[in-house]
Protein backbone atom coordinates (compact mmCIF):
# COMPACT_ATOMS: atom_id res chain seq x y z
CA UNK A 1 0.00 0.00 0.00
CA UNK A 2 2.80 2.42 0.90
CA UNK A 3 4.49 1.77 -2.43
CA UNK A 4 1.27 2.61 -4.28
CA UNK A 5 0.91 5.87 -2.36
CA UNK A 6 4.52 6.78 -3.05
CA UNK A 7 4.04 6.04 -6.73
CA UNK A 8 0.97 8.27 -6.88
CA UNK A 9 2.78 11.06 -5.06
CA UNK A 10 5.75 10.63 -7.35
CA UNK A 11 3.46 11.23 -10.30
CA UNK A 12 1.39 14.05 -8.82
CA UNK A 13 4.00 16.23 -7.15
CA UNK A 14 5.98 17.03 -10.31
CA UNK A 15 2.71 17.83 -12.12
CA UNK A 16 1.57 20.15 -9.34
CA UNK A 17 4.97 21.81 -9.25
CA UNK A 18 4.90 22.42 -13.01
CA UNK A 19 1.35 23.80 -12.73
CA UNK A 20 2.38 26.22 -9.99
CA UNK A 21 5.50 27.34 -11.82
CA UNK A 22 3.47 28.13 -14.94
CA UNK A 23 0.90 30.04 -12.89
CA UNK A 24 3.54 32.14 -11.11
CA UNK A 25 5.41 32.87 -14.34
CA UNK A 26 2.19 34.19 -15.89
CA UNK A 27 1.42 36.28 -12.80
CA UNK A 28 4.88 37.82 -12.58
CA UNK A 29 5.47 38.37 -16.30
CA UNK A 30 2.01 39.59 -17.24
CA UNK A 31 1.59 43.19 -18.42
CA UNK A 32 -1.46 45.39 -19.03
CA UNK A 33 -2.70 45.23 -22.60
CA UNK A 34 -1.83 48.04 -24.94
CA UNK A 35 -4.63 50.44 -25.70
CA UNK A 36 -6.51 49.00 -28.66
CA UNK A 37 -9.39 50.59 -30.49
CA UNK A 38 -12.04 48.34 -31.97
CA UNK A 39 -14.61 50.71 -33.38
CA UNK A 40 -14.79 54.20 -31.86
CA UNK A 41 -13.47 55.18 -28.42
CA UNK A 42 -15.84 55.15 -25.47
CA UNK A 43 -17.08 58.69 -25.01
CA UNK A 44 -17.94 60.16 -21.63
CA UNK A 45 -19.51 63.50 -22.58
CA UNK A 46 -22.98 62.04 -22.03
CA UNK A 47 -22.19 61.90 -18.32
CA UNK A 48 -22.28 65.70 -18.14
CA UNK A 49 -25.70 65.77 -16.49
CA UNK A 50 -27.30 68.17 -14.03
CA UNK A 51 -27.12 66.19 -10.80
CA UNK A 52 -28.38 69.01 -8.58
CA UNK A 53 -31.50 67.00 -7.60
CA UNK A 54 -29.69 63.70 -7.15
CA UNK A 55 -30.99 61.84 -4.06
CA UNK A 56 -28.61 61.73 -1.14
CA UNK A 57 -26.68 58.59 -0.38
CA UNK A 58 -28.10 56.26 2.25
CA UNK A 59 -26.56 53.09 3.67
CA UNK A 60 -27.51 49.53 4.48
CA UNK A 61 -25.55 47.09 6.61
CA UNK A 62 -24.17 44.03 4.84
CA UNK A 63 -23.67 40.66 6.53
CA UNK A 64 -20.06 41.52 7.41
CA UNK A 65 -21.23 44.60 9.33
CA UNK A 66 -19.98 47.08 6.73
CA UNK A 67 -22.17 49.99 5.63
CA UNK A 68 -22.69 50.15 1.86
CA UNK A 69 -24.07 53.17 0.02
CA UNK A 70 -27.15 53.38 -2.18
CA UNK A 71 -29.65 55.93 -3.50
CA UNK A 72 -33.42 55.54 -3.36
CA UNK A 73 -35.92 56.96 -5.84
CA UNK A 74 -39.39 56.56 -4.22
CA UNK A 75 -42.71 56.08 -5.99
CA UNK A 76 -46.17 54.61 -5.42
CA UNK A 77 -45.41 51.57 -7.58
CA UNK A 78 -45.54 48.00 -6.31
CA UNK A 79 -42.44 47.27 -8.39
CA UNK A 80 -38.89 47.70 -7.19
CA UNK A 81 -35.88 48.00 -9.48
CA UNK A 82 -32.28 47.63 -8.33
CA UNK A 83 -29.77 48.98 -10.87
CA UNK A 84 -26.14 47.82 -10.82
CA UNK A 85 -23.60 50.20 -12.32
CA UNK A 86 -20.77 49.34 -14.70
CA UNK A 87 -17.00 49.44 -14.37
CA UNK A 88 -15.00 52.45 -13.29
CA UNK A 89 -17.70 54.66 -11.79
CA UNK A 90 -20.71 54.37 -9.48
CA UNK A 91 -24.50 54.61 -9.45
CA UNK A 92 -24.81 58.36 -9.97
CA UNK A 93 -25.25 58.12 -13.74
CA UNK A 94 -28.49 56.15 -13.30
CA UNK A 95 -30.13 59.40 -12.17
CA UNK A 96 -32.01 60.24 -15.45
CA UNK A 97 -33.44 56.73 -15.88
CA UNK A 98 -34.21 56.18 -12.20
CA UNK A 99 -35.89 59.58 -11.89
CA UNK A 100 -38.01 58.86 -14.97
CA UNK A 101 -39.18 55.48 -13.67
CA UNK A 102 -39.98 56.76 -10.19
CA UNK A 103 -41.67 59.99 -11.32
CA UNK A 104 -44.02 58.03 -13.58
CA UNK A 105 -44.75 55.57 -10.78
CA UNK A 106 -43.38 52.70 -12.84
CA UNK A 107 -41.03 51.56 -10.11
CA UNK A 108 -39.26 52.44 -6.92
CA UNK A 109 -35.57 52.41 -7.77
CA UNK A 110 -32.51 51.58 -5.69
CA UNK A 111 -29.06 52.28 -7.10
CA UNK A 112 -26.26 50.87 -4.91
CA UNK A 113 -22.62 51.87 -5.12
CA UNK A 114 -21.07 48.44 -5.34
CA UNK A 115 -18.44 47.57 -2.74
CA UNK A 116 -15.07 49.00 -3.73
CA UNK A 117 -16.68 51.91 -5.63
CA UNK A 118 -18.21 55.29 -4.95
CA UNK A 119 -17.36 58.34 -2.91
CA UNK A 120 -15.41 56.74 -0.07
CA UNK A 121 -15.14 52.94 -0.25
CA UNK A 122 -13.14 51.05 2.36
CA UNK A 123 -10.76 49.72 -0.33
CA UNK A 124 -11.26 51.24 -3.74
CA UNK A 125 -11.19 48.65 -6.51
CA UNK A 126 -11.18 45.63 -4.21
CA UNK A 127 -13.53 43.30 -2.33
CA UNK A 128 -12.87 40.56 0.22
CA UNK A 129 -13.69 37.48 -1.86
CA UNK A 130 -15.18 36.37 -5.15
CA UNK A 131 -18.94 36.21 -4.61
CA UNK A 132 -19.18 39.14 -2.22
CA UNK A 133 -21.07 41.24 -4.76
CA UNK A 134 -23.87 38.66 -4.82
CA UNK A 135 -23.93 38.45 -1.04
CA UNK A 136 -24.15 42.26 -0.81
CA UNK A 137 -26.97 42.36 -3.35
CA UNK A 138 -28.86 39.64 -1.51
CA UNK A 139 -28.46 41.63 1.73
CA UNK A 140 -29.81 44.75 0.03
CA UNK A 141 -32.81 42.80 -1.24
CA UNK A 142 -33.51 41.45 2.26
CA UNK A 143 -33.42 45.00 3.62
CA UNK A 144 -35.78 46.26 0.91
CA UNK A 145 -38.22 43.38 1.30
CA UNK A 146 -38.63 43.94 5.04
CA UNK A 147 -40.84 46.91 4.19
CA UNK A 148 -42.05 45.64 0.80
CA UNK A 149 -42.75 41.90 1.18
CA UNK A 150 -45.23 41.67 -1.71
CA UNK A 151 -43.53 43.93 -4.25
CA UNK A 152 -42.23 42.55 -7.52
CA UNK A 153 -38.47 43.01 -7.64
CA UNK A 154 -36.39 43.49 -10.78
CA UNK A 155 -32.60 43.32 -10.83
CA UNK A 156 -31.02 45.37 -13.59
CA UNK A 157 -27.53 46.33 -14.60
CA UNK A 158 -25.51 48.22 -17.18
CA UNK A 159 -22.34 46.90 -18.83
CA UNK A 160 -20.35 45.05 -16.13
CA UNK A 161 -23.34 45.58 -13.85
CA UNK A 162 -25.40 43.69 -16.42
CA UNK A 163 -22.88 40.88 -16.25
CA UNK A 164 -23.25 40.87 -12.47
CA UNK A 165 -27.03 40.69 -12.88
CA UNK A 166 -26.60 37.62 -15.12
CA UNK A 167 -24.23 36.10 -12.56
CA UNK A 168 -26.78 36.76 -9.80
CA UNK A 169 -29.60 35.26 -11.87
CA UNK A 170 -27.68 32.05 -12.43
CA UNK A 171 -26.51 31.68 -8.83
CA UNK A 172 -27.97 30.63 -5.50
CA UNK A 173 -29.86 33.92 -5.05
CA UNK A 174 -31.45 34.03 -8.52
CA UNK A 175 -34.98 33.36 -7.29
CA UNK A 176 -34.92 36.51 -5.14
CA UNK A 177 -35.76 38.55 -8.26
CA UNK A 178 -38.91 38.43 -10.38
CA UNK A 179 -37.32 39.75 -13.58
CA UNK A 180 -34.05 41.04 -15.03
CA UNK A 181 -33.18 44.15 -17.04
CA UNK A 182 -29.84 44.15 -18.91
CA UNK A 183 -28.50 47.34 -20.50
CA UNK A 184 -25.61 46.57 -22.89
CA UNK A 185 -24.51 43.75 -20.57
CA UNK A 186 -20.93 42.49 -20.36
CA UNK A 187 -21.27 38.73 -20.73
CA UNK A 188 -17.61 37.64 -20.79
CA UNK A 189 -14.35 38.77 -22.38
CA UNK A 190 -14.67 36.03 -25.02
CA UNK A 191 -18.36 36.56 -25.75
CA UNK A 192 -19.06 37.56 -29.37
CA UNK A 193 -20.95 40.56 -28.01
CA UNK A 194 -17.83 42.19 -26.49
CA UNK A 195 -15.37 44.30 -28.47
CA UNK A 196 -11.66 43.68 -27.97
CA UNK A 197 -10.56 45.27 -24.69
CA UNK A 198 -14.05 46.73 -24.40
CA UNK A 199 -13.46 49.07 -27.32
CA UNK A 200 -10.07 50.24 -26.02
CA UNK A 201 -10.97 51.75 -22.65
CA UNK A 202 -10.08 48.64 -20.61
CA UNK A 203 -6.48 47.44 -20.25
CA UNK A 204 -6.51 43.94 -18.75
CA UNK A 205 -3.36 42.14 -17.62
CA UNK A 206 -4.29 38.87 -19.27
CA UNK A 207 -1.23 36.93 -18.15
CA UNK A 208 -1.84 37.84 -14.51
CA UNK A 209 -5.55 37.06 -14.83
CA UNK A 210 -4.81 33.62 -16.30
CA UNK A 211 -2.20 32.82 -13.65
CA UNK A 212 -4.43 33.88 -10.77
CA UNK A 213 -7.30 31.91 -12.28
CA UNK A 214 -5.09 28.82 -12.29
CA UNK A 215 -4.27 29.32 -8.61
CA UNK A 216 -7.88 30.05 -7.66
CA UNK A 217 -9.00 26.86 -9.39
CA UNK A 218 -6.91 24.84 -6.92
CA UNK A 219 -7.97 26.89 -3.91
CA UNK A 220 -5.00 29.29 -3.70
CA UNK A 221 -6.58 32.72 -3.25
CA UNK A 222 -4.08 34.75 -1.20
CA UNK A 223 -2.87 36.66 -4.28
CA UNK A 224 -6.35 37.60 -5.48
CA UNK A 225 -5.96 41.19 -4.32
CA UNK A 226 -3.44 41.86 -7.10
CA UNK A 227 -4.42 44.50 -9.65
CA UNK A 228 -5.40 42.98 -13.00
CA UNK A 229 -7.17 45.68 -15.03
CA UNK A 230 -6.94 49.44 -15.56
CA UNK A 231 -9.41 51.82 -17.18
CA UNK A 232 -8.59 54.81 -19.35
CA UNK A 233 -11.04 57.48 -18.23
CA UNK A 234 -10.08 60.95 -19.54
CA UNK A 235 -8.84 63.27 -16.78
CA UNK A 236 -11.49 65.89 -17.52
CA UNK A 237 -14.20 63.46 -16.40
CA UNK A 238 -12.54 62.43 -13.14
CA UNK A 239 -13.55 63.86 -9.76
CA UNK A 240 -12.00 61.41 -7.33
CA UNK A 241 -15.01 59.11 -7.13
CA UNK A 242 -13.98 57.01 -10.13
CA UNK A 243 -12.35 53.57 -9.73
CA UNK A 244 -9.69 53.10 -12.39
CA UNK A 245 -8.23 49.72 -11.44
CA UNK A 246 -9.60 46.45 -10.10
CA UNK A 247 -8.22 43.55 -8.13
CA UNK A 248 -8.54 40.05 -9.53
CA UNK A 249 -11.31 39.12 -7.12
CA UNK A 250 -13.40 42.22 -7.85
CA UNK A 251 -12.91 41.94 -11.61
CA UNK A 252 -13.82 38.25 -11.53
CA UNK A 253 -16.93 38.89 -9.46
CA UNK A 254 -18.38 41.30 -12.04
CA UNK A 255 -18.55 38.69 -14.82
CA UNK A 256 -20.91 35.71 -14.98
CA UNK A 257 -19.33 32.38 -14.08
CA UNK A 258 -20.66 31.01 -17.35
CA UNK A 259 -23.16 33.32 -19.02
CA UNK A 260 -24.57 30.48 -21.11
CA UNK A 261 -25.48 28.41 -18.06
CA UNK A 262 -26.72 31.47 -16.18
CA UNK A 263 -28.99 32.51 -19.03
CA UNK A 264 -30.32 28.96 -19.39
CA UNK A 265 -31.11 28.94 -15.68
CA UNK A 266 -33.04 32.22 -15.94
CA UNK A 267 -36.73 31.51 -16.37
CA UNK A 268 -37.81 35.00 -15.28
CA UNK A 269 -38.79 37.78 -17.74
CA UNK A 270 -35.68 39.28 -19.31
CA UNK A 271 -35.24 42.53 -21.24
CA UNK A 272 -31.97 43.33 -23.02
CA UNK A 273 -31.44 46.82 -24.47
CA UNK A 274 -28.39 48.10 -26.34
CA UNK A 275 -27.54 50.87 -28.79
CA UNK A 276 -26.42 50.38 -32.37
CA UNK A 277 -23.54 52.84 -31.81
CA UNK A 278 -22.20 51.06 -28.73
CA UNK A 279 -18.42 51.58 -28.54
CA UNK A 280 -17.86 48.70 -26.09
CA UNK A 281 -20.22 45.98 -27.34
CA UNK A 282 -21.05 44.40 -30.68
CA UNK A 283 -24.70 45.19 -30.06
CA UNK A 284 -25.89 43.52 -33.27
CA UNK A 285 -24.82 40.16 -31.83
CA UNK A 286 -26.88 40.28 -28.63
CA UNK A 287 -30.00 38.76 -30.15
CA UNK A 288 -28.28 35.85 -31.88
CA UNK A 289 -26.16 35.04 -28.83
CA UNK A 290 -28.64 35.47 -25.98
CA UNK A 291 -31.54 33.82 -27.82
CA UNK A 292 -29.54 30.58 -27.87
CA UNK A 293 -29.88 30.30 -24.12
CA UNK A 294 -32.85 32.35 -22.89
CA UNK A 295 -36.25 33.63 -23.94
CA UNK A 296 -35.57 37.37 -23.85
CA UNK A 297 -36.98 40.52 -25.32
CA UNK A 298 -34.08 42.24 -27.07
CA UNK A 299 -34.24 45.85 -28.26
CA UNK A 300 -31.62 47.77 -30.27
CA UNK A 301 -31.81 51.57 -30.16
CA UNK A 302 -30.67 53.31 -33.33
CA UNK A 303 -27.77 55.72 -32.93
CA UNK A 304 -27.43 55.14 -29.17
CA UNK A 305 -24.03 54.68 -27.51
CA UNK A 306 -22.81 52.55 -24.61
CA UNK A 307 -23.55 55.22 -22.02
CA UNK A 308 -26.50 56.60 -23.95
CA UNK A 309 -28.43 53.38 -23.34
CA UNK A 310 -28.58 54.47 -19.69
CA UNK A 311 -28.65 58.27 -19.70
CA UNK A 312 -30.41 58.92 -23.02
CA UNK A 313 -34.14 59.42 -23.49
CA UNK A 314 -34.40 56.67 -26.11
CA UNK A 315 -34.28 53.84 -23.56
CA UNK A 316 -37.12 55.15 -21.41
CA UNK A 317 -40.18 54.23 -23.53
CA UNK A 318 -38.76 50.74 -24.07
CA UNK A 319 -38.32 50.14 -20.35
CA UNK A 320 -41.69 51.73 -19.62
CA UNK A 321 -43.45 49.44 -22.09
CA UNK A 322 -41.74 46.40 -20.60
CA UNK A 323 -42.59 47.44 -17.06
CA UNK A 324 -46.25 47.88 -17.95
CA UNK A 325 -46.21 44.42 -19.53
CA UNK A 326 -44.80 42.99 -16.30
CA UNK A 327 -47.65 44.69 -14.47
CA UNK A 328 -50.14 42.75 -16.60
CA UNK A 329 -48.37 39.51 -15.73
CA UNK A 330 -49.09 40.11 -12.01
CA UNK A 331 -45.78 38.74 -10.85
CA UNK A 332 -45.83 37.37 -7.30
CA UNK A 333 -43.36 38.54 -4.70
CA UNK A 334 -40.48 36.20 -3.86
CA UNK A 335 -39.34 35.82 -0.26
CA UNK A 336 -35.60 35.94 0.35
CA UNK A 337 -33.89 32.67 1.08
Amino acid sequence: MNSIILSILGFLLPSVAIYLVIAFIMILSGKPAKQIQDGSDLTFNELRIDYSRLPKLQAFVARDGKKLAYRHYPSQSEKILILLHGSGWHSQYFYPLAEFLSSRNLSRVFTPDLRGHGQSPERRGDIDYIGQFEDDLADLIVMIRKDNPRASLIVGGHSSGGGLAVRFAGGKYGSMANAYLLLAPYLKYNSPTVRRNSGGWARPNLGRIMGLTMLTNIGVTWLNGMRVIDFDMPKEYRNGSETLSYSFRLNTNFAPRDYRKSLKATTKPLLVVAGTDDEVMHSSKFESEISKYAAARIELLQGVSHLGVVVGAEVRPVVEDWFRGLEMEALPGVSPR
